[in-house]
Order: C-alpha cells, then structure tokens, then sequence
C-alpha cells in the first residue's frame, strides 16, 4: 500500500505505530473505542436499524446503493410494508416490483432483489442465509451487501467497503492509490478485514455500520468536519495536512449532451407508452415514445414508433425537461401528439397516466408526466 510521506519523522513514527495496532488489537486499540461511544451517541435514527431483520437489512442494502439516505427512507418503508417478508417479494409479479421501485434509479438491482428473494424461497426455506458464501451466490448480491448482511443481520466477523468505508480508510491510512484502482480496492478491503476479524467482544455490525456512519456525517467528500472527529489522534490525513486531497479525486468523464424528441401522445384520456426491452437499461419499464431529432428539426410522423394499424402525429411543442443518465446530459423537447388508428400493438401500448405510473415509468418519463405542460 502506497501511503503519503509526514512532515514530521517523529509524528509519522507515531501514526504508523498507532494504525499497526489498529490492525494488530481491533477494539483494544484506543479509537476503536472511541469510534464506537461516538456511534453509539451520534447514529441516525434509521428504520432498518430498529430491527435486526436480515430481510430488512438486505433490503436496505440494496437500496442505498448509489443513493441517497434520504431518498431511500420513504422507498423503504413502503416497500416493506407492500413486501414485508421475502416470500411476499418473491411471489409478486416482477412488473409490481419495478413499480414499487420507480424513482430509484439502477433498475437491475429491483430485478436481482426480485430473483434473488426466489431463490431464497426456493433454496433456503424462505430465511436469508448467514454465510458469505451463500450471500454471494444470490443473484444481483455483491462483496459489499453479503457483508452488510452477513455482520449486521448475524454479526458475523465479515468486513465491508462502501464510498463512506473507502474514504474513511484512505485518510486514516493515507492511501494514495487512485480509488478506482486494483491496488486501492485490494488495500481498503485488506484493511477493513483486519478490523473486523480482530474485534474483541464486540459487534461486528456495529462496528461496521460505524465505519459508515463516521463518512457520511464526518469524515465526508469535502470539507470534512475534523475536529468533530472521534479519531482523529489516529488519522494520517489529518495529521499530514491531506484530509483535503485524500482519497484522491477521481477522473470524471466529460459530460455528453444529448437532445431528445419526447411525444406527450393521447387517444382520448389514455397516453400511448412503449415497453423497454426485457435486457438491458432500465429493462421492462415504460418510456414514452422518444426519438432523436434530425438535424434538430421536429421528427415527422414517419419517424415516430409505430406499430401495426396506426402511426402517431405530432403537434405543438410543450416545453422541455432536463434529465441526466450517468455522463449523458439530456434535454428532452416534448410534443403533443395523438395516436392515429387502431389500437396499438407491443411494445407499444394505451394507458391512463395512473396505470403507467403503476406499471413503472422510466426517470425521463416520469419527469414529463409531473410537468406541469402534462396536466
């Protein structure tokens, strides 16, 4: 591991000792103490933490990948309420659960839980199962959830890095590697094992979910709060100035824009929607029909989607909304338009805004829908 250089030899002298017995002692060491009085005060108040629920957690878990905890706490509880048990997930029509986790973003992780939860049914009687190994075998199940599930649901001694690990981590231990790097990853796993599996007497999910928890409220992306910090004696970051420059920046891709057609179609009270293919992006969700312009001018009828018997036809324009899809900057055009002939055949299709939205609309989609153009 590649580790930034001290000022001062007889400070990095003392740092380095102090992260070795980090590694060597767990919890006897002085801010793992430190860490988890500070957890056990300052955690958020968090529904999957009012239960150990394995089901639960895992649901969690899934869900605050790439998003936001406040984003996720209204999904989850709903979720959970419309699937309270694993053997409700996996006995709902994968189209309802699409629906349940519209406004999420990342569709595939709706249609691994979906897969997975019957699996689990199938395979292990309803229960999640404990072990790691068993964790990875589930569809859509990763390093960082079978961990997550392994130490908090069954406090199992099983490390896990997450943005809020891996940033905590490289400051503690100055970790200069780049952190989408081979060596980056394979060091803060390294270390987050170390941790875990030398703890004495205590929780391994606690000890985890504190890990998390000082990233996202302290030892944040930027600005981190240092002198909040209940180990900072310990961090070389701090100590060397780098807090700021640590882990380093990643290389961000230069944003592509890209401008849409987008038809706001109708026959009569109902909107004409397309189903997305059953792979790939957003699989098996409805998208209005969308086009790209040519040369910038509004797309002819012929253009359009279409399907046997009828065509549709566009008219005034509406407005626009911005969206954006990883590197993609989207601004979408939309029209009014109409559907022209009989009803529509697959991929396409005739429903109320209501029903669409049940189905599970894309993001794009569902932005155009809440416009006030729509109404």
């Amino acid at each position: 591991m590649t580790v930034a250089r001290a000022h001062h030899p007889a400070a990095a002298e003392s740092r380095a000792a102090c992260a070795t017995e980090v590694q060597r002692r767990g919890s006897a060491s002085e801010w793992v103490r430190e860490l988890q009085a500070w957890f056990r005060s300052a955690r958020r108040d968090l529904p999957w933490r009012r239960r150990r629920d394995p089901y639960a957690v895992w649901i969690s878990e899934t869900m605050l990948q790439q998003t936001r905890v406040e984003v996720v706490v209204p999904y989850f509880e709903r979720f959970l309420a419309r699937y309270p048990t694993v053997a409700d997930l996996a006995a709902a029509p994968v189209e309802d659960v699409l629906a349940a986790w519209s406004g999420l973003g990342y569709y595939r992780r709706a249609r691994a839980l979906h897969a997975a939860a019957r699996t689990v049914v199938q395979r292990h009687a309803g229960e999640l199962p404990a072990s790691r190994a068993a964790l990875l075998a589930l569809p859509g199940v990763g390093p960082y959830t079978a961990g997550a599930v392994a130490s908090i649901a069954f406090d199992a001694p099983e490390p896990l890095v997450d943005g809020n690990v891996a940033r905590v981590l490289a400051r503690i231990f100055a970790l200069e590697a780049a952190p989408e790097s081979a060596e980056f990853r394979a060091a803060t796993w390294r270390i987050a094992g170390e941790l875990v599996t030398a703890l004495e007497g205590s929780s391994p999910g606690a000890w985890n979910q504190a890990l998390m928890e000082l990233g996202a409220l302290v030892c944040v992306p930027r600005a981190p709060r240092c002198p909040e910090c209940p180990v900072r004696a310990c961090c070389r970051a701090a100590a060397d100035g780098l807090t700021d420059s640590l882990p380093v920046p990643k290389r961000r891709p230069a944003a592509i824009g890209v401008e849409l057609h987008v038809a706001l179609a109708r026959d009569g009270e109902r909107l004409v929607v397309a189903e997305r293919p059953e792979r790939g992006r957003m699989a098996g969700l409805l998208e209005l029909p969308t086009c790209e312009p040519s040369g910038g001018r509004l797309l002819h009828a012929p253009e359009w989607p279409r399907a046997e018997g009828g065509w549709i036809s566009a008219g005034e324009e509406l407005g626009s909304v911005s969206h954006a899809i990883t590197k993609h900057r989207i601004r979408a055009r939309v029209f009014a338009a109409r559907w022209n002939g009989a009803p529509p055949t697959a991929p396409l299709r005739l429903l109320s805004a209501a029903e669409a939205a049940q189905r599970g609309l894309t993001g794009l989609a569902a932005k155009v829908l809440r416009a006030r153009f729509a109404r």
